[in-house]
């Protein structure tokens, strides 16, 4: 929205930032071509500028450019560097797509990267080409692109109404929108037909087919329009920043923009339909403008309501509707907004005010006439319109005595009583020539407290005692000396002046601590949805902020299924009757309001307003009131959309995390599956296929083998049977700790027996390598599960057996720190990679590793964690400071009073 309020003489600062920026950043530069429909020669005229810029001397390469065997497309192609696609299997057959990686790789100053709407082969890092082309731009690399015009997003139904043909590749406008430059390349419809007759686009048998359906005159003619409008629709608004940034007073005739002036007044809606009208002809963008001023807070309701339904219908109409603050003369506020927007045609209504009230207040037509410079101004006299019957509904007051009620009266002749009295006791000390200031004191606090029409009745009652009290002949009104006549007019002009001015000032005072009170109360929404995390608070807490601020019952509803059901509700609500539920349907599905006060469903009990974001519509708020008539009025309509945009936001927000944590836990799951497989066909077939090699070999050869042979076979079959048995083991031993199975068997145990033990089981596993047992010697008895503990021991030193080298050491060392017992098993091998120390229990995890390494199922260092941590205790993974190695320390709180004698080392 143009800026309002700022020196127009004085550049933009928004704009001069958004300049700065383009100057400093390191992102890529992005030229689009955009064309009207396939064939007009984007890759030709892309290819082009990128041999120019080759021939310069420019580091350009090849993307990915689609040349459907066009000969003269392919002959541009000579002399680039290309860089290779990559190939994805899918579906039996295979994809080529741009190898995103290489390029950025490569990291040319020029890319060339035809078709930015294709969608990228399954398995991608993007599922879009132009999520590509943005991720080469964020890493410095400038892109030369190409796009037809019905791939943009926000014409996509547009291009399907005219072409009866849906594209279901899209790029979002915002990629349009911060491009760098846009090149039209246009072709004479007349032309592209003739090049799909000479099969320069299609093959024949598809050009036959194109020309019956999409490519027909009127289509083509349709879609070049489209293409030249929304490359207008962009330069016209890099002109009006550029106006901005270097503060040119507008309007420039670049482009046409008109505004309409919109206010209480009953022709309000014509005049909107003839500023419609006026847009229609220039083929130009137009807003409906109100100027909100102190003035505003006296309107009725019916009033109002006028001005809101005039905005309405400019939205519906498809203008732009802006409400701007005004502090000035309202034709000067319509200007300061017009020159800011580059507007050159203003719409305003012509007077129905008499020519007395014009010259006390004077006249918006004539200041626009006088003041408005390059602007033309059309002053539309619109059509009588009969007295509308008043509405009973909701009562909107002006602020606090702005409705001039009997009290307020009543307020002002006590308070110019109270002035004059204190002026009557003040008079013999101070003189009669001041006594006038205690009367203007009295003057300016009823202005101040009641507004303007109390404080002109203190200012009549104050000159009316001026005169009887203190100007002789005293207690007449009659003045005899012409100085007296002067000073008492010259009173009753500063009274008069002040109180307008003290009224004015507490008026904009009032609408300002309004606004202030209503911002306050949307950050502290804003700050209560960003501490909701669950769908259900958010929908609760957007229910009862704005039940709260607009005085309304409210109900919330969300798709479920084919139709909406309630899902919030304040206060609590949770069915609706059948006219309810079509209106709150309805507004669902077109997205427009519906219901109560709404053209469609009015019927209805409830007004239902549409939640939107970008991704669309996501539920309907419900309003209902006791009253009849309108529900709300036009600021309650503007702090509705308010409230709604944020709730609608919060929603999305939360749905979007929603949908992160699934796709995590879908990722990790996939993660998980593909480990277990990959273990399960490695750790479950070896050991079987020795257990089955070995017993193969007994059975048919028992009779030739000797002694020796047949028991080293069984040796096998004991050992892989082994092996297989602690797999399946360590996945029963998994399952368990993620049911949450394990309820350790808890009894003081001797943790050097326990040592010794877990030793013994692994003695073969650790045959090749030296072994160091250190424990301390009293250590106390810790409360354990043997078997769990025992198991945890095997695993850690089974993993040192795998990635220590043969006749290296493995040291157990036990000591007592503190209220814990240490335990220490260390290896002499190469040591954790610093990424991996906290990474080894995961499950399934398993850290690099050379030939050497035995397989495992990278399962046992989870399993170690989890047995621990049932026990009270905890496992962490270091390596070595004296030495290369990994180290694996397991601390154990000790129970009090408890010691016996441990195993000597």
């Amino acid at each position: 929205m143009p800026e309002t309020g700022r020196d127009p003489n004085r550049p933009s600062p928004d704009a001069l930032l958004e300049a700065a920026r383009r100057e400093e950043r390191v992102r890529g530069r992005l030229k689009v071509f955009l064309g009207a429909a396939p064939g007009v020669g984007k890759t030709y005229e892309m290819l082009t500028i990128g041999r120019a810029r080759l021939k310069a001397g420019a580091d350009v390469v090849i993307g990915v450019v689609e040349t459907h065997g066009r000969a003269e497309t392919e002959a541009l192609l000579d002399g680039f560097e290309t860089i290779p696609r990559r190939h994805v299997p899918y579906h039996g057959a295979v994809l080529e797509e741009m190898d995103l990686d290489a390029l950025i790789a490569r990291r040319p100053g020029l890319a060339l990267v035809d078709e930015l709407a294709h969608t990228n082969a399954p398995g991608s890092r993007h599922p879009k080409r132009y999520q590509d082309v943005e991720e080469l731009l964020d890493a410095g690399i400038d892109v030369l692109t190409t796009l037809n015009i019905q791939h943009v997003e926000s014409l996509n139904d547009v291009v399907a109404s005219i072409t009866r043909i849906r594209v279901r590749e899209t790029v979002p406008d915002s990629v349009l929108d911060h491009a760098d430059d846009i090149e039209v390349v246009d072709l004479n419809p007349d032309d592209l037909i003739q090049r799909l007759k000479d099969g320069k686009v299609y093959v024949p048998a598809n050009a036959e087919r194109a020309l019956r359906h999409y490519f027909s005159r009127g289509n083509l003619t349709a879609l070049r329009e489209l293409a030249l409008r929304r490359t207008a629709e962009r330069v016209d608004d890099e002109l009006v920043s550029h106006m901005r940034a270097n503060a040119i007073a507008g309007p420039w005739a670049a482009g046409e923009r008109v505004l309409v002036c919109v206010n209480e007044d009953p022709r309000a809606g014509n005049l909107v339909r003839s500023a419609k009208r006026l847009a229609d002809r220039l083929h130009a963008p137009w807003t409906a403008l109100v100027v909100e001023g102190p003035r505003s807070a006296s309107l009725d309701e019916a009033q109002r309501d006028r001005i809101a339904e005039a905005l309405r219908l400019a939205d519906r109409l498809g203008g732009d509707a802006v409400t701007v603050p005004g502090g000035r003369r309202i034709a000067e506020d319509i200007l300061a907004y017009a020159r800011s927007a580059n507007v050159n045609h203003i719409i305003v209504g012509k007077a129905a005010r008499s020519w007395a009230f014009e010259m006390i207040n004077g006249s918006v037509v004539h200041d626009l006439v006088r003041l408005s410079g390059a602007i033309s101004i059309h002053v539309v006299p619109g059509e009588a319109i009969a007295p509308e019957p008043t509405k009973k509904g909701r009562n909107v007051s002006a602020p606090s005595g702005q409705g001039g009620s009997l009290g307020a009266y009543a307020f002002a002749l006590l308070v110019t009583a109270i002035g004059l009295g204190l002026a009557l006791l003040a008079q013999p000390a101070l003189g009669t020539e001041n006594a006038d200031l205690f009367l203007l004191t009295g003057v300016v606090t009823v202005a101040i407290r009641s507004g303007l029409g109390p404080s002109l009745a203190a200012v009549l009652a104050a000159s009316l005692a001026y005169n009887f009290f203190f100007l002789p002949p005293l207690y007449t009104f009659t003045i005899s000396d012409p100085s007296n006549v002067a000073a008492f007019v010259l009173f009753t002009i500063v009274a008069v002046l002040v109180s307008n001015l003290a009224a004015r000032t507490r008026l904009t005072a009032l609408i300002s601590q309004s606004r202030a009170r209503a911002t306050e109360r949307l950050y502290g929404f804003s700050r209560k949805l960003a501490g909701c995390g669950t769908l259900d608070d958010v929908l609760w807490a957007t229910c009862a902020q704005i039940a709260a601020m607009l005085k309304v019952r409210t109900v919330l509803l969300l798709p479920q299924g084919d139709a909406v059901a309630v899902r919030a509700g304040y206060p609590p609500e949770d069915r609706l009757d059948e006219a309810d539920l079509a209106a709150a349907r309805w507004a669902f599905d077109n997205d427009r309001p519906a219901g109560r006060g709404a053209d469609t469903l009015p019927g209805a009990r409830r007004l239902f307003i549409p939640m939107r974001t970008g991704r669309g519509t996501l539920g309907v708020v419900g309003l209902d009131t006791d009253g009849t008539g309108p529900i709300l009025t036009p600021e309650d309509r503007r702090l509705l959309d308010a409230l709604v945009d944020m709730g609608a936001l919060a929603i999305e927000r939360v749905r979007l995390v929603e949908d992160l944590d699934r796709a995590e836990r879908a990722a990790e799951t996939d993660r998980l599956r593909q480990a277990l497989l990959t273990s399960i066909s490695h750790d479950l077939r070896t050991p079987l296929s020795s257990v089955l090699g070995a017993a193969s070999t007994l059975r048919d050869l028992e009779d030739v083998l000797p002694s020796g042979s047949r028991a080293e076979l069984l040796g096998t079959i004991i050992e892989e049977s082994e092996r297989l048995n602690r797999f399946i083991a360590n996945l029963l031993d998994m399952t368990r700790l993620e049911a949450g199975a394990v309820a350790p068997n808890l009894a003081p145990q001797d943790v050097g027996e326990i040592i010794d033990t877990a030793l013994r089981r692994v003695e073969k596993a650790l045959g090749g390598h030296h072994i160091v047992v250190d424990v301390e010697p009293e250590l106390p008895a810790l409360r354990l599960d043997p078997v769990l503990f025992e198991q945890v021991l095997v695993n850690i030193l089974d993993n040192a057996a795998k990635y220590a080298p043969e006749g290296s050491a493995v040291t157990v060392r036990a000591r007592r720190e503190g209220a814990s017992l240490r335990i220490d098993l260390m290896d002499e091998g190469d040591g954790l990679p610093e990424e991996d120390t906290e990474r080894v229990f995961d499950k399934f995890y398993r850290a690099r590793k050379g030939d050497r390494v035995r397989a495992g199922t990278g399962l046992g260092l989870a399993i170690s964690r989890g047995f621990v941590e049932a026990m009270g205790g905890t496992v962490t993974a270091a390596n070595r400071r004296d030495r290369s190695g990994a180290c694996f320390t397991v601390r154990l709180p000790v129970p009090v009073g408890r010691s016996v004698r441990g195993i000597a080392a």
